[in-house]
């Protein structure tokens, strides 16, 4: 195998499972939503962000979900298929519109957000719906949290996780904490923490590692309390600080890439599209201390490189992106 900074990705399919809607980013940063000249559309949603970024990459990626059957929705899959996602697992709802969420930048490149969702068209995909020969020929299954937070979609989720498992995918778990969109901080934490002992593989933000051990430690001791028997590879990410990794055999860090921040939106989707890309076909690399963190340390740098201009997919490395940086580093 070529070295994971050089070679390029997989060739298995990387199933993303979730949300996809529009951002709207303020032209002017670290001013309050009202406060706001004016909107820049970005097309968005953690999970569509992922399988973008794999695509982007050079890897092969799948994305199941809803839109509305709307001007917006229909943009959003011409944006899959444009970035070379397939989108046979999207589904069109005539009765509800497409997802909004209107994010406030500070002038740190911090996010706020504002959900429209009342309800939008993700939130009513059902277990029907769902392209299950899509799902079972994943090698990679990923999924948040956000899809869990209403029914009919929380049993549409729960059962391409089980048909996914069933079929022998990895299953990869990023919660992408938003707890505007929760009913309670308590519902929050009991449902993301319901499905956590399915997953091979999670990444949890230095945020969410607070909010879900209620503790104010970012080390060790707190990210080991997350661990379950099951579990392969344990990630936390800490910005500008880089990331922490777990797994049974050895834990550790690796640095990030100092770039200029602009927006820190999708640059954890960035980082979990390039870790599943490189460990698609070969998931021994997770065992494999030397092996991993060379694919972390390009993990970060697509983290970083996607930091650098506003919204989340446009932002998206190529792997060309991630040389540059790297050799420059």
């Amino acid at each position: 195998m070529a070295g994971a900074v050089d070679g390029g990705c997989g060739s298995g399919l990387i199933v993303s499972f979730g949300e996809m809607l529009i951002d709207f980013v303020p032209t002017v940063s670290g001013v309050s939503l009202a406060e706001a000249p004016g909107f820049l559309k970005a097309p968005g949603g953690a999970p569509a962000n992922v399988a973008i970024a794999v695509s982007r990459l050079g890897g092969r990626a799948a994305f199941v979900g809803k839109l509305g059957d709307d001007e917006f929705g229909h943009m959003l899959a011409g944006i899959l298929k444009e970035n070379g996602v397939t989108a046979e697992g999207v589904s069109f709802d005539t009765g509800a519109r497409t997802a909004l969420a209107f994010v406030t930048l500070r002038a740190d490149g911090e996010r706020e957000f504002m959900f429209y969702r009342n309800p939008s068209a993700d939130m009513l995909l059902t277990p029907d719906e769902l392209n299950l020969d899509l799902i079972r020929s994943a090698k990679v299954f990923h999924y948040g949290s956000i899809s869990l937070i209403v029914e009919p979609c929380r049993s549409a989720h729960l059962k391409a996780m089980e048909v996914a498992k069933q079929a022998g995918a990895l299953l990869s778990y990023d919660p992408n904490l938003r707890l505007p969109l929760w009913p309670s901080e308590e519902q929050a934490r009991v449902q993301i923490m319901s499905i956590w002992n399915k997953a091979d593989v999670i990444k949890v933000s230095d945020v969410e590692l607070e909010f879900l051990t209620g503790s104010n430690k970012i080390d060790d001791e707190s990210a080991l309390s997350l661990w379950h028997d099951d579990l392969k590879l344990l990630l936390v990410t800490l910005g500008e600080m880089g990331c922490r990794y777990y797994t049974e055999s050895f834990r550790g860090s690796v640095d990030a890439y100092r770039v200029e921040t602009v927006d820190t939106t999708g640059a954890g989707d960035s980082f979990v599209g390039a870790l599943l890309c490189k460990i698609v076909d070969d998931h021994s690399i997770i065992q494999d201390e030397g092996r991993l963190k060379e694919v972390l340390k390009y993990a970060c740098a697509c983290g970083a490189i996607t930091t650098t201009k506003k919204g989340a997919i446009p932002a998206l490395p190529t792997h060309s992106d991630v040389l540059n940086l790297t050799k420059g580093a």
